[in-house]
């Protein structure tokens, strides 16, 4: 019997990733490896801390009689009291007017570009924005979305001239523009001009018509006081339309709050899909997001910061030691591109065209990273991408980089012997 259409076209395009080496596959964490992938940047979701403290509050916050379940979605019967002092405490802490929790960031971006830019609207993104918000945008009446190059200013500054151009709405305020960033990029692991992007906004539109959105998934704990996030760090709370702050990275939680005015949080209550169709989170979810704000409220957080600052510093140190190893010694092309400049964030990529293969040397040490490959990162980006955690020790580092070394040492007398190889066939030839 044939195989019927539709299996036939899964079978095709899954085995077109298998020839191109992109498949994905769910994978397990073995027991006694070394964690440099995960995002939990804090190491929180191991900490006996949090586990003590998060127990204490179930018991003593709960009912007697509380459900496990939250029974539906917050409009209909999964709202619960909890949520919306939680919602307050977190628009507080960050500094917000109104917070609206959501299950998770990918279904918090995904309502808000999906709704809020209004009928022939323009939104103009990071080329590296999250999947989630291209997914929203696919979905919006926005009458135009386009990108700039990745953290340029000046690649921005030239798309805003060419959109005036042809834009005339925006000049006179009759047509909104939307600017999304992300505040920590998790591929290359570094942090959005904000301040930069503000000011030129400010400077192109003086009608009060463009509206910066910044993810803070990745930065969410990690940056300003007591890890209230990049845009807080650097005093912009009141300069950026909305937020994004996710709770499963730096926070070991799960789902998210997008941080607005009280306007744009009724109206997402009322037209964003994810948050109106979907389950609300339960009320232990609720009790655990609201016991690592208070911790981080309490500064229990800073000296985990500290920490994961200082092990950031050695990494690089470290790294930088490889630079004589990193290029092929008989044709010097590169084998390994090291960051030049300390990254400001515990996020590493180790680009080459072997991630594969460096990610499974690291794997058989013990050492957990994950290799990154289109079309998640662009065509000839491939790499290693490593992140540090604040459990992580300097003796685990030092050992990553010695695995790192041995693998380099062994790709540069493999491609020494194919480069020898190779001339002496071409005299042969000759």
């Amino acid at each position: 019997m044939a195989t019927p259409a539709l299996m036939q076209s899964m079978i095709t395009a899954l085995e077109n990733r298998r020839n191109n080496s992109v498949l994905r596959c769910l994978h397990e964490t073995p027991a006694n490896s070394l964690d440099f992938s995960s995002n939990d940047f804090l190491s929180l979701s191991t900490s006996s801390l949090l586990r003590r403290n998060y127990l204490s509050a179930l018991a003593n916050t709960a009912p007697s009689d509380f459900r496990v379940g939250s029974g539906g979605s917050r409009l209909l019967d999964g709202n619960h009291p909890f949520a919306n002092q939680l919602e307050s405490k977190i628009a507080q802490f960050h500094g917000a007017k109104s917070a609206l929790l959501f299950n998770s960031g990918f279904g918090a971006n995904m309502g808000f570009f999906a709704c809020i830019p209004q009928k022939g609207d323009i939104v103009l993104h990071d080329a590296f924005i999250h999947a989630s918000v291209c997914e929203g945008l696919k979905l919006s009446r926005a009458g135009r979305v386009c990108s700039f190059s990745h953290n340029s200013i000046s690649d921005l500054k030239n798309k805003i001239s060419d959109l005036i151009k042809y834009e005339p709405g925006l000049l006179n305020g009759t047509k909104n523009i939307f600017v999304a960033v992300e505040a920590l990029y998790s591929m290359d692991g570094d942090l959005a001009p904000l301040r930069e992007i503000v000011e030129l906004m400010e400077q192109s539109f003086t009608k009060g018509n463009v509206y910066l959105v910044v993810d803070e998934a990745h930065s969410n704990g990690l940056y300003g006081e007591m890890g209230s996030g990049l845009v807080c760090k650097l005093g912009l709370e009141n300069k950026v339309f909305a937020r994004l702050h996710t709770f499963g990275k730096a926070l070991a939680c799960n789902g998210a709050a997008l941080l607005c005015d009280s306007l744009v949080r009724e109206y997402l209550i009322n037209y964003a899909k994810p948050l109106i169709y979907t389950t609300s989170m339960s009320f232990p979810s609720l009790v655990a997001i609201n016991t690592v704000y208070t911790l981080m409220k309490q500064g229990a957080t800073q000296l985990l910061i500290s920490h994961l600052k200082d092990l950031i510093s050695h990494f690089f140190n470290q790294l930088i030691t490889l630079f004589p190893l990193t290029t092929n010694a008989h044709t010097k092309k590169p084998i390994l591109i090291l960051p030049l400049e300390a990254p400001q964030s515990p996020i590493f990529s180790l680009i080459t065209s072997e991630p594969r293969s460096l990610a499974a040397h690291c794997y058989a040490a013990g050492f957990i990273v994950r290799p990154i490959m289109p079309p998640t990162v662009p065509k000839g980006t491939q790499r290693v991408r490593i992140c540090l955690h604040a459990g992580n020790t300097f003796k685990e580092i030092d050992n990553l980089v010695q695995c790192v070394t041995i693998w380099l040492q062994k790709e540069r007398m493999k491609k020494s012997t194919v480069s020898t190889c190779e001339h002496h066939l071409a005299k042969a030839i000759l």
